[in-house]
């Protein structure tokens, strides 16, 4: 990948509510809650688009008692999104700490919407975690591309 001193330019252009759950015959106020989450990554090469899916799941035991997944899309600029390209090796390389930065906002997004949507239910009391995005990516993505 080409290296370049310039910042990133991209536009959140989306927050979408993929899908929200809460399954009240599967909580219980007694038992211990464990969470799991899930973070995809998905580009459109042609529209300079870059998708972040944030899933998170409130368990107790096998049990889903409580699940959102929100998308935020970005655009990235043309002359940023030619950073990223390799075109003889028909690839998008997209750097890790940039991913980091778009993880966090979507995760600080599915933050909110989990707070907006179980407001005033006592199922407010569930907030997701800080978490830290750049353990989650400490490479490059390499996407292949046609």
């Amino acid at each position: 990948m080409k290296n370049s001193k310039n910042a990133i330019g991209f536009t959140l252009i989306g927050i979408r509510t993929e899908q929200f759950a809460i399954l009240d015959a599967n909580y219980n106020a007694k038992k211990e809650t464990a969470i799991g989450t899930k973070l995809e990554v998905k580009i459109d090469d042609v529209n300079k688009h870059i998708g972040i899916f944030s899933e998170v799941v409130f368990l107790q035991g096998k049990k889903t008692f409580l699940k959102i997944c929100v998308s935020c899309h970005f655009e990235v600029n043309k002359n940023s999104w030619a950073e990223f390209s390799m075109k003889r090796q028909k690839k998008i390389i997209i750097p890790s700490n940039f991913l980091a930065h778009l993880a966090m906002i979507t995760i600080g997004t599915t933050r909110g919407v989990l707070f907006a949507k179980t407001e005033g239910s006592p199922f407010v009391k569930f907030i997701i975690p800080t978490i830290n995005v750049t353990e989650l990516f400490t490479d490059d993505i390499h996407i292949d591309i046609d």
